[in-house]
């Protein structure tokens, strides 16, 4: 599993009403017949950390570790038995005792091994009794069966990080939240979405993300309108973002993102302003980034459009997102200048607040937003600290102009990636104000002059790169430049530390590259070509020898190209597979 989807975490439900793993209930006395059933349940489980010692023959089963009995009546209400950080998972298998508990109306079994285990049917039939129903993060396997009978009058279901299969399941009305993500849950989402079109549904929380669902997103929004927090990311859905959603106007989260989602972003989402989240990135969206966004939804903090289809200038009516605190807009065709009303955007001018989550308040509890952020050249999952991120990332655009001078002011930003559009003008001479700053990417544009001798105050700058501009000077002392990789100044006339004395040579001395500036990379220089043909040679020579001595090697290596990118080649048996890396932020 890839780095970024080890991460899983999307929407985690805080309990109002949490109890400790230990809880214990002393003015009750456990009921013979429900310490019986428990007993039963706890044979047929594996226990290797011994976690159920409690649970004995003779014992109290309202105090012992996990078991929650009404205080009133004595029977068990609740069962708590999800694993936590440094206890081993519980196994085996499931033990139809558990149906004894008539009285059961919360239960977690989340994050334990029950090895690719099958629901069985009276599991199934069990959870139409419960209010809270967790199993997540296990290895349980088979289809998910319609979950309409569902008595409480609000129910929590989390079903996400097993290996479920088929389609969607057909809910009660009684469901507030649930969360399916991480499965492998196939087909339409019409009959899930369509059933029962003027039955009104409580459903404030719906996650599927990181599922097979396909084809197009139906427009069935309408009778969901109490939905609070919307995941259909990493699916296949097509066709149009639906009009329909417009009537959601308690929406606070949106997230389409990675999926084959074409058209433009639809007016009727101008109804939705409660919405703090807007992500859209990695699809075929095309037309403009709406205007009114910046006037009918202010409440953004996050707005991530990348990697899209968008033709457009970049709004100015975004500047008056006073809470933005993440804007992707990268990898699209933006063709305008960088709007000096950017200073505007007053939660990027702030020191982080003391408050490091973004959340929702449902009638279940509270919803942990999360966003995808490339951040250092790797993209990276926040949640829990998600309110203490600050990023812009206009990269790989058309943007023209100069650097506006206002962007200085943006002294809360920790990333800031203005990269491969064709910028001019030099860096602002303020660029030292921006106290936060970790990442700076300049890369591949036609900026020139000498780098201003503030930058060396960036003393968080981890990371920067201002390679393949048309910088000259020496590099400002700082001991955070000197200790930065040289190619963050290749493709420039700028030296001293931490370029060396033979890489000004060959790298930046005039006409000396294959790659000078964006003018003229086509132009061929004859040295330089005929040192990189003799290496080339011997290289390759190296790796034929290397695939001779072993059958089915495996190499793997880096190179830089010509846009300053890392790309990676994994050859294995013969097999060729590329792709590209940020080497960038």
């Amino acid at each position: 599993m890839s780095p970024v989807t080890v991460t899983f975490l999307m929407l985690v439900f805080l309990e109002s009403f949490k109890l400790s793993f230990c809880g214990r209930n002393h003015n009750v006395t456990c009921i013979q017949s429900e310490r019986q059933a428990l007993l039963r349940f706890k044979q047929h489980l594996k226990d290797p950390s011994n976690r159920l010692s409690s649970w004995t023959k003779n014992g109290d089963c309202c105090r012992w570790d996990g078991i929650i009995c009404s205080n009133v009546s004595g029977h068990v209400i609740e069962l708590h038995l999800g694993s936590s950080r440094g206890t081993r998972k519980l196994g085996g298998k499931l033990n139809p005792a558990l149906l004894d508990l008539n009285h059961l109306t919360y239960l977690d079994l989340s994050d334990n091994d029950f090895r690719q285990t099958e629901i069985p049917t009276w599991f199934w039939n069990m959870s139409s009794n419960l209010s809270y129903f967790n199993i997540s993060r296990n290895q349980f396997q088979g289809s998910i069966p319609d979950l309409l009978t569902m008595t409480q009058p609000s129910v929590l279901i989390d079903l996400s990080c097993n290996n479920f299969t088929g389609s969607l399941p057909l809910l009660s009305s009684n469901v507030t939240a649930i969360d399916f993500s991480f499965n492998s849950l196939s087909g339409s989402m019409s009959h899930f979405l369509c059933h029962k079109l003027n039955e009104p549904m409580k459903l404030e929380i719906l996650n599927l993300g990181h599922n097979l669902l396909s084809g197009k997103i139906p427009e069935c929004w309408k009778k969901w309108s109490r939905l609070v927090g919307i995941k259909l990311c990493d699916n296949n859905f097509s066709g149009k973002i639906p009009g329909s959603m417009g009537a959601l106007t308690l929406l606070q989260s949106l997230h389409v993102r990675n999926n084959s989602v074409v058209g433009e972003i639809p007016s009727s989402l101008r109804h939705c302003g409660e919405l703090v989240t807007v992500d859209f990135g990695n699809n075929q969206l095309s037309g403009d980034i709406p205007g009114w966004m910046g006037e009918r939804l202010p409440k953004l903090i996050i707005l991530s459009l990348h990697s899209n289809k968008f033709k457009c200038t970049l709004p100015e009516e975004l500047c008056a997102l006073s809470y933005l605190q993440i804007l992707d807009l990268s990898h699209n065709n933006l063709v305008s200048e960088i709007p000096s009303c950017i200073n505007n955007l007053s939660a990027m001018n702030l020191g982080n607040n003391s408050d490091d989550k973004i959340f929702y308040r449902t009638s279940k509890g509270s919803f942990f937003e999360d966003i995808l952020v490339v951040m250092k050249g790797r993209v990276v999952n926040y949640s829990t600290t998600l309110k203490l991120v600050k990023t812009m990332d206009l990269s790989n655009n058309n943007l023209s102009g100069e650097i506006p001078e206002e962007v200085t002011s943006l002294a809360g930003l920790q990333s800031l990636n203005f990269s491969h559009n064709h910028l001019v003008g030099r860096i602002p001479y303020n660029i030292g104000a921006m106290t936060s700053l970790e990442c700076f990417d300049l890369s591949t544009n036609n900026l020139s002059g000498e780098i201003p001798l503030t930058i060396s105050d960036l003393s968080f700058l981890s990371h920067l790169n201002l390679s393949y501009n048309k910088f000259t000077g020496k590099i400002p002392t700082g001991t955070q430049l000197q200790s930065l990789n040289a190619d963050s100044f290749y493709g420039t006339k700028l030296f001293g530390p931490p370029l060396s004395e033979s890489s000004t040579d060959v790298r930046f001395g005039t006409g000396s590259g294959v790659l000078k500036n964006r003018e003229d990379r086509h132009q061929v220089d004859w040295f330089f070509l005929t040192v990189e043909l003799g290496f080339l040679s011997g290289f390759f020579g190296a790796v034929f020898l290397l695939m001779l001595c072993k059958s089915g090697r495996l190499v793997h290596f880096q190179y830089v190209d010509e846009t300053g990118h890392s790309l990676e080649i994994v050859e294995s048996f013969g097999v060729n597979r590329t792709k590209n890396l940020y080497s960038g932020i």
